[in-house]
């Protein structure tokens, strides 16, 4: 057997072994941000002009005026050939992050404040609420605890 038989022959071998037995799944390797998201709704966002956030968590409490963006939502483009694609498109939503030092599953407290494009201050507007768990990756990675509101011209509210 020449060498392209013999690297054939291993290719088939370690394939043939690994798929006889359990495989362990590896879990990614990227870091949870330990943030608020903030999620201006459409309809509410040309309003905005500064955007000020003041979260309270475990008896520490953090805040600053946050930097809007442009928001987008995904649209998917299909599969071929088992390559799945999708594409950003803006939708008229603004966001912004605060970043935290930790952040827990433990209950939060949110005040929004700031002002609007005409130069008026913005309602004040409150909510207490949990940041989420979940396992995207699979119980064997570890839980990703999120905090993500949404903010629209009747307050602050949780997003699922």
């Amino acid at each position: 057997m020449g060498k392209p038989g013999l690297l054939l022959a291993l290719i088939t071998a370690a394939v043939s072994l690994s798929a006889c037995g359990p495989t362990a799944s590896a879990c990614p390797a990227i870091a949870q941000a330990t943030a608020v998201s903030v999620t201006v709704s459409a309809d509410y966002a040309p309003q905005i002009s500064r955007l000020h956030l003041r979260a309270c968590q475990d008896g520490a409490c953090k805040e600053a005026d946050l930097e809007l963006r442009p928001g987008s939502a995904s649209i998917d483009q299909g599969c071929a050939a088992e390559v799945c694609s999708a594409t950003a498109s803006p939708d008229g939503t603004k966001v912004g992050i605060l970043m935290l030092e930790t952040l827990t599953e433990s209950p939060m407290a949110l005040t929004a404040s700031g002002m609007a494009t005409d130069r008026s201050a913005l309602p004040v507007r409150t909510l207490d609420f949990h940041p989420q768990a979940a396992y995207p990756f699979g119980e064997q990675c570890g839980k990703v605890v999120s905090a993500s509101v949404t903010l629209d011209s009747s307050g602050l509210h949780p997003r699922t």
